[in-house]
């Protein structure tokens, strides 16, 4: 698995960009993917030094809607997310900065 097959896409929630500024930052991840992969995929990908890793297995929703024929019940994709943390001497995420 290479580095962009771990990294999926970033969060961008009111939570994730609260912790931007903390050098905190969160991304989807692949779900076979443990810690240490996670890490070394964010300091391939942006070049930063990464301090620790949180990992968060969210379960997907269930979705119900109406149609003709009844109703019809659905559930979207659980997947996976990090929560990424970078030592205070490296530098931030370029991607980031630029929302904040």
């Amino acid at each position: 698995m290479t580095a962009h097959d771990i990294i999926k896409r970033p969060v961008l929630t009111e939570k994730a960009y609260a912790g931007i500024q903390n050098k905190i930052y969160t991304f989807e991840v692949e779900i076979s993917a443990n810690k240490i992969q996670i890490k070394n995929a964010v300091e391939e990908i942006f070049g930063v030094q990464v301090d620790r890793v949180n990992t968060i297995r969210v379960k997907g929703k269930t979705k119900t809607r109406n149609t003709k024929g009844g109703k019809v019940t659905g559930k979207t994709n659980d997947y996976k997310k990090a929560v990424v943390f970078l030592n205070e001497k490296s530098k931030g995420i370029e991607f980031f900065e630029s929302l904040s």
